[in-house]
C-alpha cells in the first residue's frame, strides 16, 4: 500500500513519507488543530436551538457525548499509534473491515466534510447578516468559499498557521465569556447582574424543563457539535512528531470538553434564562447582548465567524486528503493522486470546493432552512466514520491480544470495553435520528449515498478486480 512508508534500513528511524505530503505541521499548530475541532459552529449556533429544546438539561448532554468522544478518540490514538497515516479512518477499515469498507468509509468521510462545509458556510453568511442584514446570505457564502480555497491551495503551512490563529481567537474569546460570566455571576456588575444567578439552572421548570425526552432529542445536535474532534487523525501524514503530538492532543480532549462545552454553557445558562434563548442566534452573542458590554455582542459574533471559517477551512484541507487517499487505493480516478507543486492536493480541493457550492446554492434557495438540512446529512456521515474506527479498533484489540499485530504504544485504557459502550451509544443516536421527522430525511440522504456507492463499487470491481481484493499493510515504524 502506498500510504505508508516501510522502514527499510532497520535503525526506527522517520523517513521521508512515501505518500509525498510535506510534514509541515508543528507541534504548536496540531494542538490548536485539535482544540480548534473542538470548538465548532455546533456549539456557537446550534447550541441555540438545542437550548430552546432542553433547557439546562443539555449541558449534561454535552457531557455525556463528550464522554462518548473521547472513548472514539481514544480508539483513534491507539489505532493511529500503531500506523500513522493520513487519511486513517478509510485506511482501517479497509485493513480490518475489507476494501469495501475502506471506500465507503473514505468516500463517507469526504461527504461529510463537504456538507460541514456547507453548514459552516451557512453559519458565516448568518453571521455577517448581523452587521449588514442588507447583504444576501449567498453573497457572503460565495466570498468566504473561494477566499478559503485559495487559502488550501498555497500550502500545508499556511493552513496549518490560518487554522492555528482561528483556533486562538476562538479559544481565547471562550475563555474571556467563562470569565466575564463568572464575574457577572460573582459581582452581579452589568444589566443582566441583577437576574444572573445559579438558580437559573433549575428555577423555571426544572433541569429538565420540557421532559428528558425532549433533551435526549438534542443528542443529533450535540454530536455535529463534536464533529471535527477526529481531524488529528488526518494530519497524521503530515504530522512532524506524530508519536508525540498525536498523544497529547487526545489525551488534553476532556479539560477541552468541560471547560468550554460544559463550562461555557454552564456559565452562559447561569447568566441568562434558558428561555430567552431562541433557535437560528447565537447564545454567546444573545448572552453579550444581556450583559450589556458595548460592542461585547458584536466582538462575539465576530469570534463565532471565525469558528465558522475555521471549520471549513478544515473541511477543505481534509476532503483533499480523503480523495487522494481513495485514489492511492485505486478506489477513486487516478487524477486525485497528482499532488501540486506546493504538495498539496489540488485537484481534489478544487473538486471538494465545488461541491461545497452546492451550499451557496441552498443558502440562495432555502436560506431559512439551509443549516438545518446539512447538519443532519454531516451528523450522520460522521456517525458512519466514527462506528468505523470503533469497529476496527474492536478488531485490532483481537488481532493483538491474538498475536497476529504488534500492540500499539498508545493503548486505550479499559481495551475495547469503552469502545462498545460508544458504539452502543451511537447506535441510540442513529435510533434517535429515524424518530425525528425533521431529521430523518438524512437517512434517506445516506440510502441513497450508500446506493451510489454500491453501484460505484460494482463497476470498480468489474473494471479492476485487485483493487477491490484484501491487502496486507506496510506498517510505518515511528519513534
Amino acid at each position: 500500500m502506498t500510504s505508508a512508508q516501510v522502514d527499510t534500513d532497520g535503525n526506527g528511524a522517520d523517513t521521508a513519507p512515501e505518500e509525498g505530503y510535506e510534514r509541515g505541521l508543528g507541534s504548536r499548530q496540531v494542538q490548536m488543530i485539535a482544540i480548534g475541532g473542538a470548538i465548532g459552529v455546533g456549539l456557537f449556533l446550534g447550541a441555540g436551538a438545542n437550548i430552546a429544546k432542553a433547557g439546562p438539561s443539555l449541558i449534561l448532554m454535552y457531557a455525556v457525548a463528550g464522554a462518548i468522544v473521547f472513548f472514539i478518540m481514544r480508539a483513534l490514538g491507539e489505532l493511529l499509534l500503531y500506523r500513522p497515516v493520513s487519511g486513517s479512518f478509510a485506511e482501517y477499515s479497509r485493513e480490518f473491515l475489507g476494501p469495501f469498507f475502506g471506500y465507503f468509509t473514505g468516500w463517507t468521510y469526504w461527504l461529510m466534510w463537504v456538507v460541514t462545509g456547507m453548514a459552516e458556510l451557512t453559519a458565516a453568511a448568518i453571521y455577517v447578516n448581523y452587521w449588514f442584514p442588507a447583504v444576501p446570505q449567498w453573497v457572503t457564502a460565495l466570498v468566504f468559499l473561494v477566499i478559503l480555497f485559495g487559502v488550501n491551495l498555497i500550502s500545508v503551512k499556511l493552513f496549518g498557521e490560518l487554522e492555528f490563529w482561528f483556533s486562538m481567537v476562538k479559544v481565547t474569546a471562550l475563555i474571556g465569556m467563562i470569565v466575564i460570566g463568572l464575574g457577572v455571576l460573582t459581582f452581579g456588575f452589568s444589566s443582566a447582574g441583577d437576574t444572573a444567578s445559579v438558580a437559573n439552572l433549575y428555577q423555571f421548570d426544572g433541569f429538565f424543563p420540557k421532559g428528558i425526552g425532549s433533551s435526549l432529542m438534542t443528542l443529533q445536535g450535540v454530536m455535529f457539535a463534536y464533529l471535527a474532534v477526529e481531524l488529528v487523525g488526518v494530519t497524521a501524514g503530515e504530522s512532524e512528531n506524530p508519536e508525540k503530538t498525536l498523544p497529547k492532543a487526545i489525551n488534553t480532549l476532556p479539560w477541552r470538553i468541560a471547560l468550554f462545552y460544559v463550562g461555557a454553557l454552564t456559565v452562559i445558562l447561569c447568566v441568562v434564562k434558558w428561555t430567552e434563548f431562541a433557535p437560528g442566534v447565537s447564545p454567546f452573542v444573545e448572552a453579550f447582548a444581556k450583559i450589556g458590554i458595548p460592542a461585547g455582542a458584536g466582538i462575539v459574533n465576530f469570534v463565532v465567524l471565525t469558528a465558522a471559517l475555521s471549520s471549513c477551512n478544515s473541511g477543505m484541507y481534509s476532503t483533499g486528503r480523503m480523495l487522494r487517499n481513495l485514489a492511492d487505493s485505486g478506489e477513486a480516478p487516478a487524477a486525485f493522486r497528482k499532488l501540486s507543486a506546493t504538495k498539496t492536493p489540488a485537484f481534489g480541493i478544487t473538486v471538494s470546493v465545488l461541491c461545497m457550492g452546492i451550499g451557496v446554492l441552498l443558502n440562495y434557495v432555502v436560506p431559512e432552512k439551509a443549516f438545518a438540512y446539512v447538519t443532519s446529512v454531516a451528523t450522520a456521515a460522521g456517525i458512519w466514520t466514527w462506528l468505523m474506527i470503533l469497529v476496527s479498533h474492536v478488531l485490532y484489540r483481537r488481532a493483538v491480544d491474538a498475536g497476529r499485530l504488534p500492540a500499539s504504544s498508545f493503548p486505550a485504557p479499559g481495551g475495547a470495553v469503552f469502545s462498545w459502550v460508544a458504539i452502543a451509544f451511537l447506535l441510540f443516536v442513529t435510533c434517535l435520528i429515524a424518530y425525528d421527522a425533521d431529521s430523518r430525511i438524512c437517512l434517506y440522504v445516506m440510502a441513497g449515498w450508500a446506493a451510489a456507492l454500491g453501484v460505484g463499487w460494482a463497476v470498480l470491481k468489474g473494471r479492476n478486480p485487485e483493487v477491490t481484493s484484501r491487502r496486507e499493510p506496510e506498517l510505518e515504524k515511528i519513534g
